[in-house]
């Protein structure tokens, strides 16, 4: 708990001197303003328990805010049945924000609260609890002069916070946990083009995971998405904009002892729609996202739908 109100008062105190900084992808002259983050929503950061959507929202440059994510998966029930039957939910209420320190260099962080939920034969199985942090920083590459293209970097770390069960590993889906117990870090690529109303982004990202205390290894993870964003309506103070893209996942193999464990890799791809609106420094933003297709822990679980919701404030 000291951990966690030093990195709360850590993040306040650099709110408090970054207020005037403003950010360069802020393009006045048609009210359409997009910045880059890292949004990741992280269930558990492993296997079927991600829901990163790399960087892309329609926000003010800088922000803070709270974030609503839900994941739905059919699982097996065990290992001697041949059916998908189990239903597992990851809900996720996740503190946000993105703070400048320079025109040039930003920080992202995520605080994750998890409530999850499996129905088994034997009945409910709930567990809920503080999640793991993510801090990243985000760098802007390159900025066409006249703002059309632009190119980010992110590096960032993934801090232990939440709780790892080991008993939680023994079960068709390993990744129905809290936290990974281990210390993992990301790099991350975006690329915007954005003329009038229009604007396109195209992220990826890579996650190195660590062996944790309990000699487990969460598999390394790929992400990959692309988003078209078009403004409907927008003035000086309210902007609507809609949405609609692909995103990608790719999972590898998990380990325990450096030995691979049989069903853990993965992968699937999703179709996304949503909305995302601002009026003055209050931003407003939903999104659903349905499998296209989907062969996680060696089909033996099965992505339904996605579904998120988030109320930001610019500082």
């Amino acid at each position: 708990m000291k951990k966690i109100i030093l990195i709360i008062s850590m993040v306040l105190f650099t709110v408090s001197q970054a207020k005037t900084i403003r950010d360069s992808a802020d393009i006045s002259q048609n009210n359409f303003r997009t910045i880059d983050f890292d949004d990741d929503c992280d269930a558990c950061g492993c296997a079927a328990g991600n829901g990163s959507s790399g960087f892309e929202s329609l926000l003010n440059p800088q922000f803070i805010g709270i974030k609503y994510f839900a994941q739905h998966y059919k699982a097996k029930e065990n290992l001697f049945v041949k059916d998908l039957t189990q239903d597992q939910y990851f809900n996720t209420l996740q503190l946000w924000g993105k703070i400048p320190l320079t025109q040039k260099l930003s920080v992202y962080a995520s605080l994750p609260f998890h409530f999850h939920e499996k129905k088994t034969a034997q009945g409910d199985i709930r567990i809920n609890g503080i999640g793991d942090l993510n801090l990243m920083g985000i760098y802007k590459l390159f900025n066409s002069k006249d703002s059309f293209h632009q190119l980010s970097g992110g590096l960032g770390v993934k801090i232990p916070l939440g709780k790892f069960d080991e008993k939680g590993i023994s079960g068709v889906n390993p990744s129905f946990q809290l936290g990974t117990g281990s210390w993992d870090y990301q790099a991350a690529l975006n690329y915007k083009f954005q003329k009038n109303k229009i604007a396109v982004l195209i992220n990826t990202d890579y996650t190195i995971k660590t062996e944790n205390k309990k000699n487990y290894r969460f598999g390394n993870q790929w992400n990959y998405a692309a988003t078209g964003f078009y403004q409907i309506a927008g003035n000086k103070k309210t902007i609507f904009s809609a949405k609609a893209g692909i995103q990608g996942e790719v999972y590898a193999q998990n380990k325990q002892f450096d030995e691979a464990l049989p069903n853990t890799a993965g992968s699937a791809l999703y179709g996304k729609l949503g909305f995302e609106a601002s009026y003055k420094k209050f931003s407003l933003g939903s999104e659903i996202m349905l499998p296209a297709y989907t062969h996680l822990a060696g089909g033996d679980i099965e992505a339904k739908s996605r579904f998120s919701v988030f109320v930001n404030i610019g500082i």
